[in-house]
């Protein structure tokens, strides 16, 4: 038995395939995701590259389509700008809760390939139904992300709770889980993708790039850091941003020095999202922390956490490529054992 499981995002999207022993026999990924369904005004593009991406993979992997039992989904695929859109889950929520309210579909005019498919919910924070444009920092919400909880919680039973999950991507997600491993709110910010406009289409971008090799891979160095933090917080974001192009022009510095001052002066931005947990109901003093995605930025993030906002609780890293993988893989087994479509505890399954 062989079964798919699809992480559709804004940008780009993966598919695993496995064999009835959860083993990944081949994995593949295409530039395509519900950024296109808005760049085109039809998902019609985002359905062609969904399909085009299982079947190569499903090829390549020696497998006919028939050989696929079912496909497991979640992320940006259920929204609006994705394939079907399913509503979001109230918090708080459990792995047991994403079981219960999984969607099965098989309709080859939603999803381009005819085998069942199981969509996961995305969860938003809860807000009242006459909420206005005043509400609006209470209010947030996930596609993709709760799956990697779940995996988490399933990996690593050993963490310690609350905990305050970092998820570092193309945006940057806070999501708190309380004692009881619910996921009990969630905020977000954009900075994975302003590091990336920064990058592609200012003219700051030459200055933080570059051919110069670094003096090691996980170049870190404090005082930058803290020179940026004193910047965004005296000085402002937006001036901070372009200071990078003094550095390279007027001033004798490396292109990885100055691209470190701009993730870390995104960071100090980034990290004010924290005060708005409280708007939540949610303290963050007993909370640990979990960083999830690339190791400079988390590096930072961590170091940040410490020094300005005085964490003392745990902070852990998960920044290696196929661990971070593994989150999703493992989340969206968790959830398609409990509701019995893989062995598991409620049945015997598939």
């Amino acid at each position: 038995m062989y079964f798919a499981i699809i992480d559709c995002g804004t940008t780009n999207s993966r598919i695993y395939l496995l064999d009835e022993n959860y083993q990944v026999i081949k994995k593949g990924n295409r530039k395509i995701g519900v950024r296109d369904t808005a760049i085109h005004g039809s998902n019609k593009v985002l359905k062609l590259g969904l399909k085009k991406l299982i079947e190569e993979t499903v090829l390549s992997s020696g497998l006919k389509i028939q050989d696929i039992k079912f496909a497991i989904t979640f992320g940006m695929i259920t929204s609006e700008i994705g394939l079907i859109e399913i509503p979001h889950l109230w918090v708080p929520v459990t792995i047991e809760d994403l079981a219960e309210n999984i969607k099965e579909v098989r309709d080859v005019n939603i999803f381009p390939i005819d085998i069942p498919v199981y969509f996961i919910r995305g969860i938003k924070n809860y807000f009242p139904d006459n909420a206005t444009y005043k509400d609006i920092r209470k209010i947030d919400f996930m596609r993709g992300e709760e799956t990697q909880v779940a995996g988490l919680l399933e990996l690593y039973p050993e963490l310690s709770l609350p905990l305050t999950v970092v998820i570092l991507s193309s945006h940057t997600k806070y999501i708190y889980i309380n004692k009881k491993k619910q996921i009990c709110g969630s905020l977000t910010n954009m900075s994975g993708q302003i590091y990336e406009a920064l990058k592609k289409e200012t003219n700051v971008g030459k200055s933080i790039k570059g051919n110069e090799p670094k003096k090691n891979l996980d170049f870190f160095d404090v005082d930058i850091i803290r020179t940026a933090y004193d910047s965004v917080q005296n000085a402002g974001f937006l001036r901070s941003l372009i200071m990078p192009r003094f550095m390279e022009v007027l001033l004798q510095t490396k292109w990885y020095e100055r691209e470190l001052f701009v993730n870390s002066a995104i960071c100090v931005d980034d990290l004010k999202v924290l005060n708005d947990f409280k708007l939540l109901d949610i303290s963050l003093t007993d909370s640990s922390y979990l960083l999830v995605g690339h190791k400079i930025r988390c590096n930072i993030l961590s170091y940040m956490l410490k020094e300005y906002h005085k964490v003392e609780n745990e902070i852990k890293i998960i920044s290696n490529k196929e661990e971070i993988d593994q989150l999703s893989i493992q989340g969206a087994i968790a959830i398609a054992k409990k509701v019995g479509y893989l062995k598991g505890e409620n049945n015997d399954g598939l």
